[in-house]
């Protein structure tokens, strides 16, 4: 495996966008860690990924992403099987619905342990680890600028995520490492079909505005690749231009 060849870390790999990413990735060459909590899940996401013939190049890790010592451990196993590390697309999400007044700190702690600080973890071990020319990307939301009812947290997360994105951006830049975030909108994933507030025509989703996790995963592979070295600190829009109609 050569140097242009890209060895990749994808979180919340089972499917919709995590392994739309993954097999991007693996299009272009290189190899990747499926991360996800559950190695059944794992596995079956890695038979789809072998069945283009890449099947050498895929290694999977159970990873709770909330837990910093089994990011490490994810990280730890990444290098000895490929031998370095290049790239992470920090996918893994989790959306819970209720309202405020019936919220706890449980709540907020559960939701931003994963969709916060499980990126934050991962680019601490970027930056720890990557060499130069290393590249993250942070997989926000719409929901980061313009929200709805009952996913306070969710939406705090995102926000919170972009703003971590330029901070990291900022202390990236002399290691080499590039820090960006891509902002899906509606996306054909079970995340958005079993929304509560879509459920219950809440939230109107025009079939116009619902994009494919492939989309999604060109953009991501576009920012975590040799193609967008000039582009950092930047958060993409993948919404099929959802956001500037809301």
């Amino acid at each position: 495996m050569n140097k242009q060849e890209r060895i990749a870390i994808v979180t919340g790999a089972a499917g919709g966008i995590g392994l739309a990413a993954a097999r991007r990735l693996l299009q272009a060459g290189g190899g990747v860690t499926l991360v996800g909590r559950h190695q059944d899940t794992l596995d079956e996401a890695r038979a789809k990924l072998a069945q283009d013939g890449a099947q050498e190049h895929i290694l999977t890790a159970v990873c709770d992403v909330a837990r910093e010592e089994q990011v490490k451990a994810s990280v730890d196993a990444t290098i000895a099987h490929f031998g370095r590390w290049d790239a992470v697309v920090n996918n893994a999400g989790l959306m819970t619905f209720k309202p405020i007044e019936e919220q706890s700190a449980d709540d907020w702690r559960g939701t931003l342990d994963v969709d916060l600080l499980g990126a934050f973890f991962f680019i601490k071990q970027a930056f720890l680890r990557m060499e130069r020319g290393g590249a993250v990307v942070n997989v926000a939301s719409v929901h980061a600028y313009a929200t709805e009812a009952l996913v306070a947290p969710y939406a705090a997360a995102k926000a919170a995520l972009l703003s971590l994105t330029r901070s990291a951006a900022i202390e990236g830049k002399p290691k080499g490492i590039r820090v960006n975030a891509v902002v899906p909108g509606a996306i054909d994933t079970p995340m958005l079909w079993d929304n509560p507030n879509v459920k219950s025509g809440a939230e109107k989703i025009d079939k116009e505005d619902v994009g494919s996790p492939d989309e999604v995963a060109a953009a991501i592979a576009f920012l975590a690749g040799p193609d967008a070295t000039f582009v950092d600190g930047a958060a993409l829009l993948a919404d099929g231009g959802r956001l500037a109609r809301l």
